[in-house]
């Protein structure tokens, strides 16, 4: 297992909030400190349907550092919105914008103080064609699921290239993990301790709470992808009703979902996109958050539910590890038979169910949007500095012709 190395500190939003954590004084809103031009070259943005907690990240991160003075622009695959407060840009299809991101930054952008490539599996491999200050954003090594998604001599190559960008091509460069899950996951295929910086994301402070439901309600929110694993949930499903009885609802839309439609049995309801209002209704009225997926990079939603007071049960995978305080705001279990059974018992305990939604609310607290994107700003100001002492050119940054 590799070895701990524990990020700098976070700032306290509630002390000296425009003091860095070194001493020197933070850029107050609206006074934009190095970088003053910040790209993000990603996937998608969250007008995309296919939108998860990825994009809601760098939607904070951008809307963010925006309000801070910075002139952000995102570079993305599909189509662009328009409706965000920073410039949202197209690179081309959902995957010819990986070929097509480097033609496309020098097209329509032409040069920045900082370039924040937001590697998700498949790199950009912006250090070979960007010169300037670059910082690569993961949300978790995607090592594993190369082999859930493709076939083996598919899954054998992107895992080289995606493990091969990360510690070799950003050798350089920072990198931002959004957990220290991600960070162990770094460290494993590579990257140095030295180069890491996590960064962990926020949650809103909800609106005053709606009415617990008075009939058991389990909840699972997310993208309908493969890796979450709702296949496995609608299974162990049919052994936990007959005990708890009550409903089982997913939110989130995706590919999967007509596949799960078929296998779901009874007292099941797909909702599709639903609002925030909506979202945060569900959240309130649910007894439990179900997490099966089978890895995360940080489980946004597991802070979203634990701010309304609702503990999750979830696997002992990364990104859970550091979101779930397992036996205090939620249970981590090791298999299908633990998760069926603590699912059951947590359901029949409501003494215990709600001492973890209240720790869990507490723990909640601790994380706010503000205090993420204060905290990625004094990275990017570092990312900036090291370029600048490497000769990297900070703040003349452009594509390579």
């Amino acid at each position: 297992m590799p070895q701990h190395v524990p990020p700098p500190p976070l700032l306290d939003a509630g002390r000296h909030p425009h003091r860095h954590p070194l001493g020197r004084s933070l850029a107050a809103p609206h006074d934009p400190g190095p970088p003053r031009r910040i790209v993000f070259l990603a996937h998608r943005d969250l007008d995309n349907p296919a939108a998860g907690g990825s994009e809601l990240l760098i939607d904070r991160l951008a809307g963010g550092l925006t309000e801070r003075g910075h002139d952000v622009t995102l570079l993305c695959g599909g189509p662009a919105g328009h409706k965000r407060p920073y410039r949202v840009v197209s690179a081309g299809s959902a995957l010819g914008h990986y070929a097509g991101a480097r033609s496309a930054f020098a097209r329509q952008i032409g040069a920045c103080d900082l370039l924040v490539e937001v590697c998700n599996g498949m790199p950009y491999l912006t250090p070979l064609w960007h010169r300037g200050p670059t910082l690569c954003l993961v949300n978790h090594v995607h090592t594993e699921l190369w082999d859930m998604r493709f076939p083996a001599p598919v899954a054998r190559a992107g895992r080289l290239l995606e493990h091969w960008a990360l510690a070799r091509a950003h050798r350089g460069n920072l990198l931002v993990a959004v957990s220290p899950s991600t960070a162990d996951a770094l460290r494993a295929i590579g990257v140095e301790p030295q180069q890491i910086r996590v960064v962990h994301n926020g949650v809103h402070e909800p609106e005053v709470r709606t009415p617990r439901s008075t009939t058991p309600l389990f909840l699972a929110l997310g993208r309908l992808v493969d890796y979450k694993r709702i296949d496995l949930l609608l299974r162990l499903w049919e052994r936990v009703r007959p005990v708890t009885g009550g409903r089982l609802v997913i939110v989130g839309d995706g590919p999967e979902r007509q596949r799960l439609e078929r296998l779901a049995g009874p007292s099941v309801e797909f909702t599709g996109h639903v609002t925030e209002e909506e979202k945060h209704r569900l959240l309130c009225a649910s007894w439990l958050l179900l997490h099966p997926a089978a890895v995360e990079g940080w489980g946004l939603v597991v802070t979203e539910a634990g701010a309304r007071g609702t503990p999750a049960l979830g696997f002992d995978v990364p990104g859970l590890r550091d979101s779930v305080e397992n036996g205090v705001t939620g249970v981590l279990v090791g298999g299908e038979s633990s998760f069926a059974a603590a699912w059951c018992t947590l359901a029949l305990d409501d003494d215990r169910r709600e001492g973890m939604g209240k720790a869990a609310a507490e723990h909640a607290a601790a994380f706010h949007w503000s205090s993420t994107v204060r905290r990625f700003a004094t990275v990017a100001a570092e990312a900036v500095e090291r370029a600048g002492a490497q000769g990297g050119g900070a703040g003349t940054t452009g594509a390579r012709r």
